[in-house]
């Protein structure tokens, strides 16, 4: 899904560089395993903090202060946590099949990890692996067989540029998949890192154009012609940049819902051939295709007509080098991490190699790791008691809307069919992916790079035309997050995170309905935020409100905004209300009807919702348990990018942003009325 991005509880990608890198280095794996995460840590409690006037220091005080950001991270809370115990879980699965493999899938993926750890290979190669790639952009020579070349480095190489080309579900038909193109192409995070004036994002574009020159060195270029060819880098994306869509606007459906027939497609960009790029992408009988951003493709047909030849040459060797460049040698990831990690998110220090290598097979072939991980990490007794969690999660959803007092009857109607339309995907898929057509060598990790990414881009092609599949999963069994899809109308909870701190069966109601519950009721939230509240209980774009009741929830949803827009996550560097809007609306809904579940579950056990367990009554177990999940530390350089990149809030204005909004907690709390976590006027969307 390209044009609409899944609602995820966390950042659903890793920041901007690559983990799948090579470096000469201790290849020996971890010194020890990790601790598991607890699903309740009194220890982590700051008791010298009022939860009234700032819940976050209170929940999380001593947990910040005991858990500095390791030198190869750029954030570290809980969900990092639990993501190195899964990852280290993981890791011993495909070391274990690298030495010695049992079965034809165990081989499969145990040979990628091997080619990936092995580091004396990677610098004997150097760039010798993308030789035949830069070779190909030499060679060509005339600005109008652009398209020629692109569809054979896309087809051969498995590395694109300009835009990206796919599938998606059509908005108006969520039943069918459709041909769609988007913008891409930039190497810095976001257009605004381009378009911004101010001087930290000078700064910042200076240190990119020093980054590309000595990626060019390292290719074999001169340093007179590298620092050239960065220049003309720069020139040509930051046109791109301002042709691009922003990811606030981005997040309204019909910005991105653009069918145009292929001749249409022709006259918007003239000096770009579109038959002969389908033709090689074996797409050659298509009719239309969606165009997400019109505008970006106006402005890359300007690039295509007034850039030199040797400009773009430069452009698609950058795009080369840095697509691969964390598979090459060790100069080259060193430089890549400088860069990516160190200079955009102030990271340390490189990840060892058995957590990079581990990261990477997973998401090459995670339904192959997945198959083996699940069978000894998600025993069938958590999937069913997490069946009857979200049951009681979408009871009380359904409670919720029913006693909105600004929503109509009309519109109420409407809301429980989407709500009972629900699909819930728990665990891991039901079928697993067939990877037989994946050919992967033990001696060439840029070679099992390119088959990945080939058979990724085959598959994904060979949908269009045809039904959706509704039990497609786009994350894999070990992920640490979850996600709401508002095409397929369904909520996904991979089994990574049905763990501690999150969920532990043998853990009281109180804190699994404060940690995966409100997951839970995040994503089901999600169904009903700006975004997807547009979409209809298929999964197509369609109103289904009242003109009164849409209104109003406009109304509320901008408290949200100017509420969040508040919120300093760096000194000078607030949060931006409405990139963030769908994920603030899913947090504060999540926790409002993860704790009616847990009344409702209290009151069904004859529990007391008095009684006390370490001090603490269900009521602030839950809020504990919740404000426990967002306990981090983030460098600065990472706060900042997040702010311009990223749909979610802070974990600090997670966990205060939803409380404050949830006159429950007061009351659990003892709370007055204008203390800080209890203002007068609090916001309210579900």
């Amino acid at each position: 899904m390209k044009s609409i991005l899944l609602k995820c509880i966390v950042p659903a990608a890793a920041l901007f560089f690559c983990l799948s890198s090579a470096s000469a280095e201790d290849v020996s794996g971890p010194k020890a395993a990790p601790k598991k995460p607890a699903i309740f840590d009194l220890s982590a409690i700051d008791t010298s903090a009022d939860p009234c006037v700032d819940f976050y220091q209170y929940a999380c005080g001593n947990w910040r202060k005991n858990n500095p950001i390791p030198g190869d991270q750029t954030r570290w809370g809980r969900f990092n946590e639990l993501a190195e115990y899964n990852n280290y879980l993981l890791y011993s699965d495909l070391k274990a099949a690298a030495d010695a493999p049992k079965t034809p899938l165990q081989k499969k993926y145990g040979d990628f990890f091997a080619a990936c750890m092995n580091t004396e290979l990677a610098d004997r190669l150097g760039a010798k692996p993308i030789e035949p790639m830069l070779q190909a952009i030499a060679d060509w020579n005339d600005k109008k067989k652009l398209a020629t070349l692109m569809g054979q480095m896309e087809d051969k190489f498995a590395v694109g540029y300009f835009f990206s080309f796919g599938s998606d579900q059509d908005q108006k038909d969520s039943s069918q998949q459709i041909g769609e193109i988007d913008q891409a192409g930039l190497g810095l995070p976001d257009r605004d890192y381009y378009l911004n004036q101010d001087e930290r994002s000078k700064k910042l574009r200076s240190q990119y154009v020093e980054h590309v020159t000595k990626m060019f060195t390292l290719a074999g270029d001169t340093p007179e012609r590298a620092a050239r060819e960065a220049q003309q880098v720069l020139a040509i994306e930051t046109a791109l940049a301002e042709g691009s869509m922003s990811r606030v606007d981005r997040r309204n459906p019909a910005n991105v819902y653009h069918i145009r027939t292929i001749a249409e497609l022709q006259s918007l960009t003239p000096e770009f051939d579109w038959k002969v790029y389908f033709h090689a992408k074996k797409q050659g009988g298509l009719k239309t295709v969606n165009v997400v951003a019109p505008d970006f493709f106006k402005a890359m047909n300007t690039q295509l007509d007034s850039a030199q030849l040797e400009a773009l040459k430069s452009y698609l060797r950058w795009h080369t080098i840095h697509r691969y460049a964390p598979n090459l040698s060790d100069a080259f990831v060193r430089e890549n991490f400088q860069f990516y990690a160190a200079t955009l998110a102030g990271q340390k220090e490189l990840a060892p190699r058995w957590k990079r290598c581990t990261q990477a097979t997973d998401r090459a072939l995670g339904e192959a790791v997945g198959q083996d991980w699940v069978a000894k990490n998600f025993p069938p007794a958590a999937k069913d008691n997490m069946e009857k969690l979200v049951k009681a999660l979408e009871t009380a959803l359904d409670q919720d809307i029913q006693h909105l007092d600004w929503m109509s009857d009309a519109t109420k109607v409407e809301a429980k069919k989407k709500l009972d339309a629900f699909r819930d995907k728990i665990g891991y898929p039901d079928k697993w992916r067939d990877y037989s057509s994946v050919k992967i060598d033990r001696n060439n990790p840029v070679g099992n790079a390119e088959q990945v990414a080939a058979f990724n881009d085959r598959r994904d092609l060979e949908k269009i035309g045809k039904p959706v599949d509704e039990k497609e999963w786009v994350m894999t069994p070990p992920t640490v997050n979850a996600y709401y899809n508002p095409a397929m109308n369904d909520i996904n909870f991979p089994a990574g995170i049905l763990q501690p701190p999150f969920y532990d069966f043998k853990a009281d109601p109180a804190v699994n309905f404060g940690g995966i519950g409100v997951v839970i009721g995040h994503e089901m939230t999600h169904g009903f935020d700006d975004q997807g509240s547009q979409y209809d209980p298929k999964g197509n774009v369609r109103s289904w409100w009242t003109d009164e009741d849409k209104k109003k929830f406009t109304e509320r949803t901008d408290c949200e905004v100017k509420e969040y827009d508040g919120f300093e996550v760096a000194p000078g560097q607030n949060l931006n209300g409405k990139l963030t809007l769908g994920e603030n609306t899913a947090d504060n809904g999540g926790l409002r009807i993860a704790y009616q579940a847990l009344m409702s579950t209290l009151a069904e056990q004859n529990a007391s919702v008095t009684a006390k367990v370490d001090n603490y009554t269900p009521a602030q177990r839950f809020f504990l348990g919740f404000g426990q999940v967002w306990c981090e530390n983030v460098t600065e350089q990472a706060a900042r990018l997040r702010a311009k990149t990223d749909p979610h809030s802070s974990g600090r204005w997670r966990t205060n942003g939803a409380v404050q909004n949830f006159d429950e907690f007061g009351k659990a709390f003892g709370c007055k009325v204008g203390q800080p976590m209890v203002p007068a006027n609090a916001c309210r969307v579900w």
